[in-house]
C-alpha cells in the first residue's frame, strides 16, 4: 500500500475555496478508486498550508486511478474549479509507505 500526501499552498483569504474543493474530492476520490483518508485545510498555525491524502495498492494501480479522476464529471469540474478560482498557489506530491506498522494497542 502506497499513501500520496499532496501538500497545497493556498490562499489564506480564500480557505474557503479550498474547503468546497476538498469536499469535491471527498466525493470523487473514492469513486474513482482510491482509499481517501482525507483533505486537511488550516486550523491552527500556518494559514496557507493544506494537505489531501489517499492510498492506494500501488503506483500501476495510482495510474489508473489518475485516468479514472480526469475522466470523472465532477473530477474535471474541480479542477477547472480550482483553475478558475486561482486560490492553490501550488501542490506537491509525496508518495510514502507505513514503516510504523504494527501499532501498539491504545491506553
Amino acid at each position: 500500500m502506497i499513501t500520496c500526501v499532496i501538500t497545497y499552498s493556498i490562499d489564506p483569504n480564500r480557505r474557503e475555496l479550498f474547503d468546497t474543493y476538498a469536499r469535491n474530492w471527498g466525493q470523487c476520490i473514492p469513486r474513482c478508486g482510491a482509499d481517501l483518508i482525507g483533505y486537511f485545510g488550516p486550523y491552527e498555525g500556518s494559514t496557507s498550508t493544506a494537505y489531501g491524502i489517499y492510498s492506494l495498492k500501488s503506483l500501476a494501480d495510482y495510474e489508473d486511478y489518475r485516468s479514472r479522476l480526469a475522466a470523472d464529471p465532477l473530477g474535471r469540474e474541480n479542477y477547472e474549479f480550482a483553475k478558475r478560482e486561482g486560490f492553490i498557489q501550488s501542490e506537491s506530491r509525496l508518495f510514502v509507505k507505513l514503516a510504523s506498522s504494527p501499532h501498539g494497542v491504545r491506553s
